[in-house]
C-alpha cells in the first residue's frame, strides 16, 4: 500500500492533476518536485497547497544531490516521474532541453531511485515502484487503420518523442539488468483545465476570446486520441498502485478526432455558452497555416490492458470532456491570463 508517494512535474498539466487526485481521493502524502520551469505553474495546485498531506521541493530531476536527498529524507513507497519537456514545437527549435531532460534527467533519477531503493529493507523494497510516465507518440504514426498496443515496435519521429523513447528504454533496462521495479505507462493526447496556453485546445480557446485567428496545421486532418486530463490521473494512480512489475500500459480515452474536428468542436460550445458580438460563428477565425515538420498522420491507443487488468475506463467521451474544459477557461481567467501575459 502506497502511503507515502513523489511525483516529478507535479507543477505541470498531467503532474498537477495526478496531486489533486491523490490529496482528494486517497490518504497518500505526495511530495511534488518540479523545476518550475515555463510550463510548471504552483497556481495550479492552490486547491491542495494548504493539505497537510502535500510538499513541495523546487528542483530538477537532473540534480543528482537534489533527488538523493528528497528520497532519503522524504522516505518515499513510490515514484511517479511526470517531469518532461513535452511541446513538439520547442523540440524542434530547441531539441537540447528535451535531451538534457527528458533522457539525461530520468537517467540522473534513476540512478537515485536505485540507490534508495537499495536501501529498503524486506516488505519496503518489495513493493517500491518507479512509474514512468510516457507518451504515445514514441509509436511513430499509424495509417488510417489500426492502434497502437504496448507491444506496437517503437518508431519516434520528433526530437520529444525520440526524447521520451529514449527514456522509456532507461527504465526498462534498470529493471532488466538491476531488477529496479518498474511500470511505464504511455498516454494519448490529454486535454482539460490547467492546460499550458500554448497548447492546441486552450490556444484556441483563448484565441478565440481574444477575436485571433485559430491556427490549424496543414489541412486539419491529423488524427489525435484525446483522453480528459482527470481520467488519465485516475489510470495513473491506478498504474502506480497495482501496475504489474516491468509491464507497460497503454492509456487512451478511445476518442479519435481530426484537429479541424477539435477546433470546430470547441467553437460550437464557445458559440453556445459566449456568444460573439458580431453574431458569427467562431468558426470563421480557423485559419490553416503551414504544417508542422514532420507532423505525424494520426495517433490512437488500443487500452485493453489497463481495463482488463486494472479495471480502468474514461469517465469522460469528448463532447463531455471538451464542454468542460471549455466552462473551466470561460471560469478561471484568474488562471490563464497571468501566464498568457508573461509566457507565451
Amino acid at each position: 500500500m502506497i502511503e507515502k508517494l513523489i511525483v516529478t512535474g507535479g507543477a505541470g498539466f498531467i503532474g498537477s492533476a495526478v496531486i489533486r487526485h491523490l490529496i482528494a481521493n486517497t490518504g497518500v502524502r505526495v511530495l511534488n518536485i518540479d523545476k518550475l520551469t515555463y510550463a510548471g505553474n504552483l497556481s495550479s495546485l492552490v486547491e491542495v497547497s494548504q493539505s497537510e498531506r502535500y510538499a513541495f521541493t523546487k528542483a530538477g530531476i537532473g540534480d543528482v544531490a537534489a533527488m538523493e536527498r528528497a528520497l532519503a529524507e522524504f522516505q518515499p513507497d513510490a515514484v511517479m516521474n511526470l517531469a518532461a519537456e513535452s511541446h513538439v514545437d520547442r523540440s524542434i527549435d530547441a531539441p537540447a532541453a528535451f535531451v538534457e531532460t527528458n533522457i539525461v534527467g530520468t537517467y540522473t533519477l534513476l540512478q537515485a531511485a536505485r540507490k534508495y531503493w537499495e536501501t529498503l529493507k524486506g516488505e519496503r523494497q518489495g513493493a517500491f515502484r518507479f512509474h514512468h510516465i510516457s507518451t504515445d507518440e514514441v509509436y511513430g504514426s499509424l495509417s488510417e487503420t489500426g492502434l497502437f498496443t504496448e507491444a506496437t515496435a517503437y518508431d519516434p519521429r520528433s526530437p520529444y518523442s525520440s526524447s521520451k523513447a529514449a527514456s522509456d528504454h532507461l527504465v526498462k533496462a534498470w529493471f532488466h539488468t538491476y531488477g529496479l521495479p518498474v511500470v511505464v505507462t504511455n498516454c494519448s493526447n490529454n486535454y482539460g483545465p490547467y492546460q499550458f496556453p500554448e497548447k492546441l485546445i486552450p490556444l484556441v480557446i483563448l484565441n478565440a476570446l481574444d477575436e485571433k485567428p485559430l491556427p490549424i496545421y496543414g489541412k486539419g486532418d491529423n488524427v489525435r486520441d484525446w483522453l480528459y486530463v482527470d481520467d488519465h490521473a485516475a489510470a495513473l494512480v491506478l498504474a502506480v498502485e497495482k501496475g504489474a512489475i516491468g509491464q507497460t500500459y497503454n492509456v487512451g480515452g478511445n476518442s479519435e478526432y481530426t484537429n479541424l474536428q477539435v477546433v470546430e468542436a470547441i467553437c460550437t460550445v464557445l458559440d453556445e455558452l459566449r456568444p460573439r458580438a458580431n453574431g458569427d460563428s467562431y468558426k470563421q477565425l480557423i485559419k490553416f497555416v503551414e504544417d508542422r515538420a514532420g507532423h505525424d498522420k494520426r495517433y490512437a491507443i488500443d487500452a485493453t490492458k489497463i481495463t482488463q487488468h486494472l479495471g480502468w475506463r474514461p469517465r469522460e467521451n469528448f463532447p463531455s470532456g471538451i464542454r468542460k474544459t471549455v466552462q473551466w477557461y470561460l471560469q478561471h481567467p484568474e488562471w490563464w491570463q497571468p501566464i498568457r501575459t508573461t509566457r507565451c
